[in-house]
């Protein structure tokens, strides 16, 4: 390790999926904020911020110092995370009114998302574990801030080119579903999770697209806006139903021991809340706003147990490196 810091040797082994990290802090926020905890929305939103750019950074000095290790990396479906953390933060920011911010990283993860989905495509394998499912939260999350865009900034074509994305992010769940390995729900290491959580981020695009029709900006007739809604929901009902499973699984089939893929554990307990409270606001439904706020505490209790058993491994990480 000469020549070489303990933290540097440190962060060098962890992998691309620790974007999930920002995920998981971004869609916290977002739930805070719908929750109507506005301050520690904002603090989350803040270390979220924060990650992404050590994150970016990283990615930036390793593609011109390691690039032949970088490029492998972004052939696994952990890549995308990066997509799916930009459009996140990106939607946060749209809601604080930040529309040029938010329009800027929409573009950006547009920019990342389609070479980097035909690059993990490319590099399925038959069996995979749920971090598979990511080509679809990929592809969601500019459904979302397409969307939410949309209707910030009056446009009608953003509504539409979201739409697409929208079906498009179904079929590609669709192509995932029958490469995860099953048993994953009973040994999976946390990102067995995103199987679950990509149900939850499709209701919350279907749900945005529904609250981005307004007088000023007709997008669907009666027929559209009836196929929209009946998928959202189906869509929460289904995410909440793998919700139930997966958390049951926990219970039965602990996994205690600290894993950075927690992280993907994480981001679907907060998106599953987001999600609820979005549905519930876009489709008349009031008693969802309920469960959907206990929900984003609970995510908030699993982001700080993660974050914990992350400090720890910190710590132990760069005692071993030094």
């Amino acid at each position: 390790m000469s020549g070489i810091s303990p933290l540097r040797a440190w962060w060098a082994q962890h992998p691309p999926a620790t974007g999930a990290a920002v995920m998981a802090t971004g869609i916290m926020s977002t739930g805070l904020h719908l929750a109507g905890a506005e301050a520690l929305s904002r603090v989350a939103l803040v270390a979220a911020c924060v990650m992404w750019v050590a994150l970016a950074a990283d990615v930036a000095v390793r593609l011109v110092l390691d690039r032949r290790r970088r490029v492998a990396q972004a052939r696994t479906p952990g890549t995308l995370s990066a997509v799916a953390a930009t459009t996140v933060l990106g939607t946060r920011f749209s809601a604080l009114g930040w529309q040029t911010l938010a329009e800027a990283l929409l573009a950006l993860a547009v920019v990342l998302w389609l070479p980097l989905l035909i690059l993990v495509v490319k590099h399925w394998k038959p069996r995979m574990p749920g971090a598979v499912f990511l080509v679809c939260v990929a592809t969601q999350g500019p459904a979302v801030l397409g969307a939410t865009l949309a209707a910030a900034v009056t446009t009608a074509w953003l509504a539409h080119l979201s739409l697409v994305l929208f079906w498009l992010g179904l079929a590609m769940y669709g192509l995932a579903a029958p490469r995860f390995v099953w048993r994953q729900i009973a040994e999976g290491p946390g990102d067995q999770w995103v199987a679950g959580g990509a149900l939850a981020i499709s209701a919350l695009a279907g749900a945005s697209l529904l609250a981005a029709d307004s007088a000023r900006l007709y997008l669907w007739n009666d027929d559209d806006r009836g196929v929209l809604r009946t998928v959202t929901v189906a869509l929460l009902v289904l995410a909440l139903a793998w919700y139930a499973v997966l958390l049951a699984a926990e219970v039965a089939w602990p996994r205690p021991r600290h894993d950075v893929r927690r992280w993907a554990t994480v981001f679907p307990m907060g998106m599953t809340a987001t999600a609820t409270l979005s549905v519930a606001a876009a489709v008349g439904g009031a008693w969802l706003k309920w469960p959907g706020r206990v929900l984003a505490w609970v995510a908030v209790a699993a982001w700080l147990t993660v974050a914990a058993g992350a400090a720890a491994a910190a710590r132990a990480g760069l005692r071993k490196a030094r």
